[in-house]
C-alpha cells in the first residue's frame, strides 16, 4: 500500500473551522492543503481555473459569499480524478439528494461524520497513482 498527499482544497468560511480541519487532515489522512476559500466566487474560480493541482476539494454549503451549491455546480466538468465533498452541518436528507444530483462523491455531518471524512481521504489517498 502507498500513500500519496491527497492535493485538497477546502471552501470554508469559519477561519476556526477551517484551521482546524486542515490540521487534522494534514495529520491523520495523507492531504496537503493546496488553497482555501471562504466564498463561492472565490471557490469557483479557484478550482475551475486550476484543474491540474487539486485531487479534492471540501466545501461547505453556507459561506461568507454565496453558497457551497454554486461551487459543485461549477465543478460538475471536473477531470475524472477529481473528488468533491460536502462538509456541513446541514447534511439533512434533502441536502444529500441535491448534492448527489450536482455529482458530489460524498456529504459529511461536520458533528459526526469527521471519522468518516478522515477515512475517505485516506481511501482516495491510497488510489491516487504515486506519479501525483
Amino acid at each position: 500500500m502507498h500513500f500519496v498527499k491527497l492535493k485538497t482544497y477546502i471552501v470554508e468560511d469559519n477561519a476556526t473551522i477551517r484551521e482546524n480541519l486542515i490540521g487534522t487532515l494534514e495529520e491523520l489522512a495523507f492531504v496537503e492543503a493546496v488553497g482555501v476559500a471562504d466564498t463561492e466566487d472565490a471557490g469557483k474560480q479557484w478550482l475551475t481555473t486550476h484543474p491540474a493541482e487539486w485531487n479534492l476539494a471540501i466545501v461547505d454549503l453556507f459561506l461568507r459569499q454565496g453558497s457551497g451549491l454554486g461551487v459543485l455546480a461549477a465543478c460538475q466538468q471536473r477531470l475524472p480524478h477529481q473528488r468533491m465533498v460536502v462538509l456541513s452541518n446541514y447534511a439533512t436528507p434533502d441536502v444529500r439528494k441535491r448534492c448527489a444530483q450536482l455529482g458530489v462523491d460524498a456529504v459529511f455531518d461536520k458533528s459526526n461524520e469527521i471519522d468518516a471524512l478522515i477515512d475517505y481521504c485516506v481511501a482516495q489517498s491510497n488510489s491516487l497513482p504515486e506519479t501525483t
